[in-house]
């Protein structure tokens, strides 16, 4: 499918700031476009969870890319992690007001992927 250049409506205004090597855009693209980035976004849009229901919605996610990747996410601002002072340590990782803006964008692709993915990748006969 062709699509006419007429027929495509800009995101926004300044698309080009997205192209340039050193635009601060590619680094957050970076993070909330990674395989786990985008899992990890999915499950919390879903509400607060600890890290072993995390493990468990991301399945194949090693402890070592989930700390990594909630520890990214946070740091950019889109993860807020919050530690409870008890035996055992309870740890809940939820959305900010900053990620809850993102998911809602993220979701509808998601859910594209998910109802097209197995005609995708689908071989033909």
């Amino acid at each position: 499918m062709k699509v006419s250049p007429s027929a495509v409506m800009p995101v926004f205004p300044s698309v080009d700031g997205i192209f340039p090597a050193g635009c601060p855009s590619r680094t957050v693209l970076d993070h909330v476009t990674s395989k786990w980035g985008v899992l990890i976004l999915v499950a919390l849009s879903e509400g607060p969870h600890r890290w072993s229901d995390l493990r468990r919605r991301a399945e194949g996610i090693s402890e070592k890319m989930l700390a990594q990747t909630l520890k990214t996410l946070e740091g950019d601002g889109f993860v807020q992690r919050d530690a409870q002072p008890t035996i055992p340590p309870r740890v809940d990782y939820s959305l900010t007001e900053r990620g809850i803006e993102l998911a809602a964008l993220m979701l509808p692709l998601v859910a594209w992927i998910a109802e097209h993915a197995s005609d995708i990748v689908r071989k033909p006969a």
